[in-house]
């Protein structure tokens, strides 16, 4: 599909306009944001060429007109712009800075920042580390109550999990603990690693005097590091959207959202349209709805993804743009190339 240069800036207006305000762009408004001279005829006759195109539609309560969901797609795919503006990176960059934050705390505080950015619906998934094998485990006491476990597996990933015990627990205890999980628990997937303790809790209790406390703590650990980290943030801001006053709409999407298995049949469904922008981030269209995702690695090249759900009348080039950042300074704060201080600074790209 080949549009003239006037076209394009008519059209890319349009979206953009659209975007912002949620209302019907007509030719009057149009000559407003224009920066070149062009008569309201014109601009009519060109946006019934683009709705002959198929990029525009015309409402039945306006003499205005909006994209299309082809529209979208062109616009994405030829016209979209991504450039996030240096006080934004500053911002991201310093919510990154304040301390060094576990993965589990970047996957929420992702999740967070980016709705409350977007005034979307986000979704953070940080890498399963399900299929990894546990390597060694070590229990560093704090008091007779309290201690610091470290979990590292085959990939390099370190896990670590503050134990708060409801009684004392010696440190002989801990280290025994520590002992038989490395001689029995050693290159065992991590989601099997639970029904392995199973079966050498005997051999715990014969050792250890505190077996109980330590093997519950343990079982918690496990349990919560084998499961998909992932974080929802910014439900409400759909209640915000026109495209979603339908309330039982709404709920539908929402139960969607709060269903991981639910969300993955509804991304993988025949008739989704997906749009690839650069090496790692795509733009899925699922009917009116439209779901921006991009990928980071931490280390040992380990996967999360970060996901904005909202209407397809979304604000693409800032939220590609902010996303894709994001997940930069994600990756610095975590891979050995970037900071070892967990601050997330880097030369602007």
């Amino acid at each position: 599909m080949e549009l003239t240069q006037r076209q394009k800036v008519i059209f890319k207006t349009i979206v953009e306009e659209f975007t912002r305000c949620a209302e019907p762009i007509g030719s009057k408004t149009l000559m407003e944001l224009l920066d070149f001279p062009v008569s309201s005829a014109t601009i009519r006759n060109e946006m019934a060429k683009l709705e002959k195109l198929g990029l525009l539609e015309k409402t039945h309560t306006s003499s205005g007109r909006i994209p299309s969901q082809l529209g979208y797609r062109y616009y994405v795919e030829h016209l979209m712009v991504t450039d996030l503006d240096t006080p934004t990176k500053a911002s991201l960059q310093q919510v990154f800075s304040e301390r060094q934050f576990s993965l589990d705390e970047v996957v929420q505080k992702s999740c967070d920042v980016l709705s409350d950015m977007t005034n979307l619906t986000s979704i953070v998934l940080g890498p399963d580390s399900s299929q990894q094998t546990l390597q060694n485990v070590q229990l560093i006491p704090i008091n007779s109550r309290s201690a610091v476990a470290i979990i590292v597996t085959d990939t390099g990933h370190i896990e670590n999990k503050m134990f708060q015990f409801g009684e004392d627990v010696s440190v002989n205890d801990m280290k025994t603990c520590c002992d038989i999980f490395n001689d029995q628990l050693k290159d065992t997937p991590i989601n099997q690693v639970v029904s392995k303790m199973q079966e050498i809790k005997p051999l715990m209790s014969a050792k250890i005097a505190r077996s109980e406390v330590l093997f519950e703590a343990f079982v918690t650990a496990f349990m919560k590091f084998a499961t998909e980290k992932v974080a929802v943030s910014g439900r409400s801001n759909m209640l915000y959207q026109p495209e979603f006053s339908d309330i039982s709409k709404l709920k539908q999407l929402m139960k969607i959202l709060e269903n991981s298995d639910l969300f993955q049949k509804w991304t993988d469904q025949e008739g989704n349209v997906a749009i690839h922008v650069g090496e790692r981030n795509e733009v899925l269209q699922i009917g009116d709805v439209s779901v921006i995702s991009t990928k980071f690695h931490v280390k040992n090249d380990e996967e999360g993804q970060l996901m904005v759900v909202g209407p397809n009348r979304m604000q693409y080039s800032k939220v590609v743009a902010l996303m894709d950042y994001m997940s930069d300074v994600i990756e610095d704060v975590f891979t050995e190339g970037g900071s070892s201080d967990g601050s997330g600074n880097k030369e602007d790209k």
